[in-house]
């Protein structure tokens, strides 16, 4: 028998829950164990192995943030029991999280065929060999070297390039400087001077769980937006209900659709039709009584938003609004325009000292595979086809035309903002595994997507996009610039998804 004419059958770039959930599905629907995973953290688990901040949590329900085809009671109990601030959610969370993707890459046998530390630095179509190359970096020992396969998986996620600062200086500054998605263990804020730029979910969670373990001398926080804050949800799996999830056959399951179906009733919020705006506004008088009910009066008028709830992504409060009557907490609305050597000038001039600077102002949005040059048939790259579309997009949220056998999961507009982006990636992974069976199986060689169907399926995403809250004005990461084109959210429902991946589109297809 002469050997296969690739290195891998499949090659999957990234090792978080989109690539695992790639793994394990590829294994439970054909039996194919002939996978390849590069990733260039030392670890798997994507978010949850690079994100070590404090207050790290998820605010989406347990039932849903989690593999569908991987349920565990006792899992799910101890990853999302939703506690006061003091039990310590966040790390808990983080700790239950990464067990949870650990175990289910062992169950798999996936780990074995995880290469981390392994930069990929091009993808190039030869369609010769009908084969992807993949030029990888060893980061470990600078080395390069190529790796074939025959179908490629991008599952490197979409928040995952961290915003530089957009004030002159940092690099002059005498104490310690960290994104969050970067936090350094090694610094201590115990009896520091702090200071957090940024104001968004992961700043509200940064700040009261710094008060609470790192005991810095002050906090002062550099508002640059405003945000609606909202309740936490308050899940609690009593004894009782942690028996039931665990004995009765069929009750996860049963919690799952319940949670979900309570997550899509939400859905309609975000159009822009009569019924819409009459219900978000009376969800945005909530959020702004339970906001005045909770912020000091002094900070209302700075933090209590002006625009319509669901324009920006909101935020589960997680004890964010009661760490702003601590004393050692100072938030500050003046503009920074420049960082010193022993702090931050301000817009009027003044000097804000600081021993650390967190920066929690978020992620490169609208972007996706810029860690990468993807190059399809024909020599067109990935940036060369978005080019002539105003924007990053993808059919069904992860194909191109012109990239055969080429998958992004949780692609451009793939993830709303009312429900779990994990169903999001799970619609895309079992999606692409229905198109790509005929080459998984060896009964043809390639899947490509037709052009016009790309070009009329993202026509119709911009305009349903153009009619909900999220392109209604404010400014807000979903949106690249002044351009309004939209590659980060999802104009329709979750269900509407999966509908479209249970059932594909096929005369969309060229099969070969």
């Amino acid at each position: 028998m002469s050997p296969a004419p690739y290195d891998s059958l499949v090659t999957c770039i990234g090792t978080g829950f989109s690539g695992i959930c790639v793994g394990a599905q590829l294994k439970r629907w054909y039996n194919e164990t002939d996978i390849v995973f590069f990733e260039r953290q030392r670890s798997s688990g994507g978010t949850w192995w690079i994100n070590t901040y404090p207050g790290i949590a998820c605010d989406v329900p347990a039932p849903l943030y989690s593999l569908s085809f991987e349920q565990s009671a006792s899992a799910l109990v101890a990853m999302f029991e939703f506690t006061p601030l003091e039990d310590g959610i966040g790390t808990q969370t983080l700790i239950e999280i990464k067990k949870y993707l650990d175990d289910v890459a062992q169950k798999y046998n996936l780990p074995s065929k995880m290469r981390f530390s392994s930069d990929v630095q091009s993808s190039t179509w030869d369609p010769d060999r009908q084969v992807w190359v993949l030029t990888v970096l060893d980061m470990e020992t600078n080395r390069t070297y190529y790796h074939t396969t025959k179908i490629l998986f991008a599952s490197c996620g979409q928040l995952i390039r961290p915003n530089e600062l957009d004030v002159p200086g940092l690099e002059t500054f005498k104490g310690a400087a960290m994104h969050s998605a970067r936090w350094r263990k090694d610094v201590d804020c115990t009896g520091k001077k702090v200071v957090v730029i940024g104001n968004g979910c992961t700043a509200a969670q940064i700040v009261p769980n710094l008060l609470k373990d790192a005991k810095p001398e002050s906090v002062t926080q550099l508002v640059r937006s405003k945000h609606y804050v909202l309740p936490a949800p308050q899940l609690s799996y009593t004894g009782f209900l942690r028996w039931v999830l665990t004995y009765i056959p069929g009750a996860l399951w049963l919690l799952r659709l319940l949670v979900f179906f309570g997550a899509e009733m939400s859905f309609p919020f975000f159009y822009t039709t009569p019924l819409a705006n009459w219900y978000r506004r009376r969800a945005t008088r909530r959020a702004k009584a339970y906001m005045r009910s909770k912020c000091p009066v002094e900070l209302q008028d700075a933090l209590i938003p002006n625009f319509e709830l669901g324009c920006k992504r909101r935020i589960f409060d997680p004890g964010y609004l009661d760490s702003l009557h601590d004393p050692r907490v100072h938030v500050e609305t003046r503009r920074a325009t420049q960082v010193l050597p022993e702090g931050i000038r301000l817009s009027d001039g003044t000097v804000l000292e600081a021993d650390v600077i967190v920066l929690a102002n978020g992620f490169r949005t609208n972007y996706f595979l810029d860690s990468m040059k993807v190059t399809g048939e024909n020599g067109k790259t990935v940036t060369d086809h978005w080019q002539q579309f105003g924007g990053a997009e993808a059919y069904n949220c992860s194909v191109l035309s012109g990239f055969p056998n080429f998958f992004i999961i949780l692609g451009p507009n793939a993830a709303t903002g009312h429900t779990s982006a994990i169903m999001a990636s799970e619609n895309s992974v079992n999606y692409a595994l229905r198109i790509l069976k005929p080459v998984i199986v060896g009964e043809r060689n390639t899947v490509r997507l037709d052009a016009q169907a790309e070009r009329t399926y993202v026509a119709r995403m911009q305009q349903s996009l153009a009619k909900r809250v999220w392109n209604s004005g404010c400014q807000s990461w979903y949106i690249q610039g002044d351009s309004k084109w939209n590659a980060m959210s999802y104009p329709w429902s979750q269900a509407h998804y999966w509908w479209r991946s249970v059932f594909p589109t096929w005369q969309d297809w060229h099969i070969q």
